[in-house]
């Protein structure tokens, strides 16, 4: 059976382009107190930064331990789930879950030994949509509408509060339906999008028009099928053959 500890390894906590050091600090705190060591930082502002340190009160081993990267694809790079924490709706039509469905959801799935990922925007602006389109759900804290405006390290503490709390139930295994195959993790998927915007301009799909809207309904399709390695495989090659085809007509 899996344990508590083995659940929290598979889970991280994802900041993107945070603007002020001191919430990071304050990030790593709140989620070390709920049991979680795993922070991946994208882009920020300043790091490693004396602020970080003073503000983590203690949680030095996170920060020390933290993953920095350019680009939110790399800090999801072996994640299968990925959900995002934003204020507000945006452009992008995805889920909307409450974190106390989002932990069920996160839990569910590491006791499946799957990676999550839990990801957080820049504290002025949030997650853009080019971010959030590489989530499979968007996670709403309900606020009150007047005064919806949560600290960044704030909406990392309910997050990791309701996970917390959730991993000291009974039921998290009950919960977790086994799959044939894992999905396909995030990096696996980022490479097939690739594919796939390449494969629709070699068959000149688009004709013209914007194809940002089709690939974002595109991905999102594509998220909620969370396909397996092997099916990736399979879409590769149809692909493929579908940019063969497509050279062959050029030919002509």
């Amino acid at each position: 059976m899996t344990t508590a500890p083995d659940l929290a390894a598979l889970i991280r906590f994802v900041l993107v382009r945070t603007s002020h050091p001191g919430n990071i600090g304050s990030a790593a705190r709140a989620i070390r107190t709920m049991g979680f060591e795993r922070l991946e930082l994208v882009a920020p502002a300043r790091f490693p930064d004396t602020e970080a340190n003073a503000l983590a009160a203690g949680a030095d081993d996170v920060l020390a331990s933290a993953g920095i990267h350019d680009e939110l694809i790399d800090s999801l790079a072996g994640s299968s789930l990925a959900l995002g924490l934003s204020a507000r709706r945006r452009g992008v039509n995805l889920p909307e879950i409450s974190p106390r469905e989002a932990a069920a959801q996160v839990l569910a799935a590491a006791a499946r030994g799957e990676q999550v990922a839990l990801v957080f925007g820049n504290e002025r602006t949030g997650l853009e949509n080019e971010e959030l389109a590489r989530c499979h759900a968007m996670v709403r804290i309900p606020s009150v509408d007047d005064f919806s405006s949560l600290n960044l390290s704030q909406a990392v503490q309910v997050m990791a509060y309701e996970l917390r709390v959730a991993m000291l139930g009974d039921d998290v295994q009950a919960s977790a339906p086994v799959r044939d195959e894992p999905p396909a993790d995030a990096t696996q998927m980022e490479q097939f999008y690739v594919h796939l915007a390449q494969m629709l301009d070699d068959i000149e799909f688009h004709k013209g028009r914007e194809p940002t809207t089709i690939m974002l309904r595109l991905r999102k399709l594509f998220q909620r099928a969370q396909p397996d390695e092997r099916e990736l495989r399979v879409l590769h090659g149809i692909l493929a053959d579908a940019q063969r085809m497509a050279q062959l007509a050029a030919k002509r």
